[in-house]
């Protein structure tokens, strides 16, 4: 498929779209798949920076229930995602986000990465998908 998008580049300059998105993608759910599919329909390609469990633990005071090896091998078997990698720190975001034409991130964090939008880096605040969230699948485990 990509040497598909390389080769109509080479022959007819067809630029192909970059997209990149970031996430903890613990306990995989609805949600988590939704918003991968919504963005790779955003362009050619789609990059994952899965967050490592140090930057989690940063985020979200807590360490995942999959180790980091886990949540990798879910997102990369995935049929929408291209690349994945590690994302170590949120300050690095707009480094990570380098070479590619939009950055994809939930609503949740709206206005949050504005600064690192530029005419070559479109930034999407997605819209989460409703009543589904891995916080609220941990509750419900534990009986809350």
């Amino acid at each position: 498929m990509l040497l598909r998008f390389y080769f109509l580049n080479m022959v007819f300059n067809i630029k192909m779209v970059r997209i990149v998105t970031f996430g903890t993608f613990d306990l995989f759910h609805i949600g988590h798949l939704k918003m991968l599919e919504r963005a790779k329909n955003l362009g050619d390609f789609l990059a994952v920076g899965v967050s490592s469990d140090e930057l989690n633990v940063q985020k979200k005071n807590r360490v995942p229930v999959y180790s980091l090896e886990e949540r990798i091998a879910i997102i990369k078997a995935l049929k929408c995602v291209d690349e994945v990698f590690i994302e170590h720190s949120l300050e690095e975001k707009s480094k990570y986000c380098e070479g590619f034409d939009v950055f994809v991130i939930g609503n949740d964090w709206e206005g949050k990465f504005d600064h690192i939008k530029t005419e070559k880096l479109d930034v999407i605040y997605m819209p989460r998908t409703p009543e589904i969230s891995t916080t609220d699948l941990i509750r419900k485990i534990r009986g809350e």
